[in-house]
């Protein structure tokens, strides 16, 4: 259930979290939202385990384990001899663990070295093991204390900044419990047992005797008395494992940490089914978010096809059926769309996307049985797009607004075209309709969203019912680039004309719009901009490698190449964990990104758009169906030879080198798999 995070009126967002119950009104003040982005954030939904950079849980904030949406331990501070170990680094070894390295000086410490070493690592789900290590010449009889605690509370309600009180501890087993009058309950078990415990102070406490050079584990589990919810991460992985190799070694950490985010991000299908599919982000969105987990899965294709279907059944078996205007449609909340929008629906962007998913997992080697299965719903989604959409074939917001976003039409134009292509492909109606109405809009949209300047032009962002356009730009025209993949290796035709193509890419890579680590979602001189603003200036990821993606497949390199550089350098500063947005302040020689303190990181989306931009570097376009694969690579090779193993086309294993001559060769593919032209 989504729950309503405080934040700026102009930038609504949502926290969600399983099994957590609505924010009360007025909740908590924007000023209360906890910043995130130097937190530890250790992933394997529904468990998530949030910490400070030092290691001490200490209950401020958001830190502390959670589970299906529940706090279940929000401090856990370790004393050794009566003092707090120094922090001296940490790092994720994983999406899913961290570790904290620390030093302790006793009394006994002669000069400035420390003789004994921390080492703790923290899972998702709580567990942590805490090992202590002597160097010290002689033996060491060393005092231990772990104090504990928890308020119970959820999510939704510590990023109000409503948590409640810590609740009184109980001595349980060798551990300690707590229960809430909700009837949540949580239980942190250690091991070895403890030689004392304190309820009243949540104390446990040990004796750890050192021998020179030896070495103490002790272990924490945290779980609740009601079992968790099955994670994503149960049974096989919905794709296989990848890797990155080349002159650049900067893909493969990427590579790598996008592919354990993704995994760490992995929801099972709440209705009960084995499907899975990604939440959009951590911590504020755990819940389901159709938009975001089915372009995220259209941007892991290369991968697998199977999260892809399973988020097309999962968020498929949501469609609207009963009768009315919304017959067909997959519902979603509104979110913001900006400074000079209404806030746009996500539901609607989840319907657009339905058709234009399947249609491309097909063309990347989807099941026909599978595909056959899901054809029915994508039906439906046309159905409601000829429906919603007006006499000009344009489509508006739904509202009273009436805005007609050029992001939207977009979308609308990419459904209609792949939309037509599988209802050729398997014998149903419709597909020459399709096509005749997507000409429509692109006339249509050549006509009335373009904006003639003196500059060279510029398409609206929208237009408002009155007619009026809204001329700001913004990272959202990238979009408009990216026209969707048809048979044969071929890209579907966009709604710009070849000259408002080119002059759309040199808007996106000028400075107004490309910061040098991306693209700023509003330019930089539109009233309005705000470099940390969700959708008035900071760097989206997904929007950013988009942009990319159609820069370079529309021929424009340079542009392309500077937007890619920029990402890949800001993914090396948040080490290779991108958020889901930075800010939007412009590059200098001696500077590095700028964080969002309330950006999700880890995020379905940027996770995923760091597998798109590396699949970009080598252009792979398949057809499964025709058995071949086209490959059209950014001929410049602007980070050196590239080898990317382990994706898969046609669900066999699939391998591609592009040299450092810009020239592509398939190392590795299905039975029967021809290169195309």
């Amino acid at each position: 259930m989504a729950l309503t995070a405080p934040r700026p009126p102009q930038q609504p967002r949502t926290v969600q979290g399983s099994g957590s119950g609505p924010a009360p009104p007025g909740a908590g003040r924007t000023a209360d939202l906890p910043p995130v982005h130097n937190a530890l954030i250790c992933v394997a939904l529904p468990c998530l385990a949030i910490s400070p950079e030092h290691g001490q849980l200490t209950g401020t904030g958001l830190e502390g384990v959670y589970q299906s949406g529940r706090r279940l331990l929000s401090r856990c501070q370790l004393r050794i001899a009566g003092r707090e170990p120094v922090a001296v680094q940490s790092r994720l070894v994983s999406a899913d663990r961290a570790t904290f390295f620390a030093v302790v000086r006793t009394p006994a410490d002669i000069g400035p070295d420390p003789e004994v070493a921390v080492e703790r690592s923290r899972d998702a789900d709580g567990t942590e093991r805490i090992t202590l290590r002597s160097s010290a010449a002689r033996p060491l009889r060393l005092p231990v204390e772990i104090a504990l605690g928890t308020d119970l509370a959820s999510l939704g309600a510590v990023a109000a900044g409503r948590p409640g009180p810590e609740l009184r501890a109980s001595v349980h087993d060798s551990g300690m419990r707590w229960s809430a009058g909700t009837g949540s309950h949580a239980v942190v078990t250690a091991d070895p047992p403890p030689k004392d415990a304190l309820a009243s102070a949540g104390m446990l406490r040990w004796e750890v005797e050192l021998a020179p050079g030896a070495s103490r584990t002790i272990e924490l589990r945290v779980r609740s008395d009601r079992p968790a919810r099955p994670s994503g991460r149960t049974g096989c992985h919905p794709f296989a494992e990848a890797r990155a190799e080349g002159d650049d070694p900067r893909l493969q950490a990427l590579l790598r940490s996008s592919m354990g985010d993704l995994k760490g991000l992995l929801l099972r299908d709440p209705g009960g089914s084995a499907d899975v599919y990604l939440a959009a982000g951590v911590p504020w969105r755990c819940g389901p978010a159709p938009a975001d987990a089915l372009w995220a899965s259209r941007m892991a294709l290369p991968l697998s096809t199977r999260l892809a279907a399973a988020t097309l059944r999962t968020f498929g078996r949501t469609q609207l059926s009963g009768p009315g205007s919304d017959f067909g449609r997959i519902p979603g909340p509104l979110r913001d769309a900006g400074p000079h929008l209404p806030p746009s629906c996500t539901g609607v962007e989840a319907t657009l996307a339905f058709p234009s998913v399947l249609a491309e997992a097909w063309r990347w080697g989807l099941p026909e049985q599978e595909l056959l299965g899901l054809l029915p719903t994508a039906e439906r989604c046309l159905h409601w797009l000829r429906q919603a959409a007006g006499d000009d074939g344009v489509l508006p917001e739904p509202g009273p607004s009436g805005a007609r976003r050029a992001e939207t039409q977009a979308h609308a134009h990419r459904a209609a075209l792949l939309g037509a292509d599988l209802l050729e492909a398997f014998g149903r109606p419709g597909a020459e309709g399709w096509r005749e109405w997507a000409s429509t809009l692109r006339r249509r949209f050549r006509e009335d969203f373009w904006i003639d300047d003196r500059a060279g032009g510029r398409p609206a962002a929208a237009r408002l019912a009155d007619g009026r356009p809204v001329p700001h730009l913004g990272g959202g025209a990238a979009h408009l680039l990216d026209t969707g993949l048809l048979g044969g290796g071929r890209l579907a035709p966009g709604l710009l004309d070849k000259v408002q193509t080119g002059q759309l890419a040199r808007l996106l890579g000028g400075p107004a719009l490309d910061s040098g680590w991306g693209l700023r979602s509003l330019g930089a001189k539109e009233p309005g901009h705000n470099p940390f603003g969700h959708r008035a200036g900071a760097v989206r990821v997904h929007e950013t490698v988009v942009a990319v993606a159609g820069l370079a497949a529309a021929g424009y390199e340079k542009e392309a190449v500077s937007l890619l550089r920029g990402v890949i350098d800001a993914a090396e500063a948040f080490r290779y964990r991108l958020p889901e947005m930075y800010a939007g302040e412009q590059r200098t020689a001696d500077g590095a990104p700028v964080p969002h303190p309330a950006g999700c990181r880890p995020a379905a989306l940027a996770a995923a758009a760091g597998i798109q931009l590396l699949t970009t570097l080598a252009g792979i376009r398949p057809d499964a169906p025709a058995r071949m694969v086209a490959l059209r690579p950014v001929r410049c090779v602007p980070l050196g030879a590239v080898q990317l193993s382990g994706l898969c086309v046609a669900g066999e294993p699939f391998a591609v080198r592009i040299s450092r001559l810009g020239l592509g060769m398939v190392e590795e593919a299905a039975d029967g798999l021809q290169l195309g032209v």
